[in-house]
């Protein structure tokens, strides 16, 4: 579609060449005159009235400015035939700034009209055979060219809605790839902590057990001393497994395609096999947008090492609900409580469940239950119900 200054031009230069044309042959008469009142009152009614339209206008002010530039255009070839070179702006403009297609082509054939009234205007009965022929003429080739344009602008609209869903579709691919590199560079340091770290330390504790037994029958206070240090290096060699396999539960991808709910009912189950903490699970969350799922499974995934590492708990509760609006994840125990812990304090694993909730726009809390222990609670706006529920890695 050109600019308002092209069409601007158009109409200028459209203009010019009919005064043109009647300024090649003087001496000037009324017709002269009336040719160049009908070009000035051609360039009021565009300025004043027709560059509104562009680029598309209303269909009663579309219609109003057709009948205008008609009868102007038939006024000016009553005085002077030349003047039917405003032919070549007035068909495209009515055409371009169109509503519709229907009424384009009721307005050229409107101008059309024009043409033969112009020309019976001028020469009477026998200038509307040459005004029906060149009228025909002119109009056919209008709307088959405007017709043709027409197409040509929705195939290239239609290729540009294409364009835009295949671009969007990339976006969501390379999400989705970006994704799997992350879970599997996850499920990589789990397998590596747990084939290394963790089993050198089960290793330690065993070997401290064995040592610790072999000098329970040594009296002495060297032995004595000697003991109370192997209990104590026993001691931080289980404090440190356990941590180990804190991190390693926390990294481990949790994978599948029913959506949030199983992936929390598979994160509990196998929370309750390496800890014996019992864990129930309430999600009523279907259609969540997929990265929306992963912000909420990872932070139930951080909130239950939390609990594997400080709460010592016996029970667990891991509720999700949804509004129109947000998700709400709550995360309760029946441990010994926060006390004064702060995300990013103490060694407490609350500041990246606080950093995941901001990045999705949502907020954090975490403090004592209402019937003791601690509570979790990640409110996240909720991006489009509408997207089908995906899987989560």
């Amino acid at each position: 579609m050109l600019s308002v200054r092209w069409w601007d031009l158009a109409a200028i230069v459209a203009a010019s060449v009919t005064v043109v044309l009647t300024l090649i042959d003087p001496p000037y008469g009324p017709s002269e005159w009336g040719a160049w009142a009908a070009a000035a009152a051609f360039l009021v009614v565009y300025f004043a009235a027709g560059r509104r339209l562009i680029p598309v206008g209303g269909l009663r002010s579309y219609f109003v400015v057709a009948v205008l530039l008609a009868a102007v255009l038939a006024v000016g070839m009553a005085f002077e035939p030349a003047f039917a070179i405003l032919q070549a702006f007035i068909y495209p403009f009515v055409w371009t700034t169109a509503p519709s297609t229907r009424s384009a082509i009721t307005a050229n054939l409107l101008v059309a009209v024009a043409i033969v009234v112009g020309y019976v205007a001028r020469s009477g009965a026998a200038g509307l055979l040459p005004g029906l022929g060149v009228a025909v003429l002119t109009v056919g080739f209008s709307i088959a060219l405007g017709l043709w344009i027409t197409r040509i602008a929705e195939y290239g609209a239609e290729r540009a809605r294409l364009l835009d869903e295949l671009q969007a579709a990339q976006g969501q691919l390379a999400a989705m790839h970006r994704d799997a590199g992350v879970s599997e560079e996850r499920g990589r340091l789990a397998r590596e902590i747990h084939d290394t770290i963790a089993q050198s330390l089960t290793g330690l504790v065993m070997v401290a057990q064995r040592a610790g037994n072999r000098l329970g029958a040594v009296d002495g206070e060297p032995a004595a001393s000697v003991r109370h240090d192997i209990e104590l290096m026993e001691q931080m060699a289980r404090e440190a497994l356990t941590e180990a396999r804190g991190l390693v539960a926390s990294l481990t991808p949790v994978e599948t395609e029913a959506g949030l709910a199983e992936a929390l009912r598979r994160l509990a189950t196998s929370f309750e096999r390496e800890t014996g903490v019992a864990v129930s699970v309430s999600a009523d969350a279907a259609g969540l947008d997929r990265e929306l799922e992963v912000v909420l499974l990872r932070s139930a995934q951080e909130a239950l090492a939390n609990v594997r590492k400080h709460a010592h708990a016996s029970a667990t509760t891991i509720a999700v609900t949804a509004t129109d609006d947000d998700v709400v994840l709550i995360v309760t125990d029946d441990g010994v409580g926060p006390g004064d812990a702060q995300p990013g304090e103490h060694g407490f694993g609350l500041a990246g469940i606080r950093d995941r909730a901001a990045l999705a726009g949502g907020s954090f809390e975490f403090g004592p239950g209402d019937a003791g222990g601690s509570r979790l609670r990640v409110v996240v706006p909720r991006a489009d119900a509408a997207h089908p529920t995906g899987g989560v890695a």
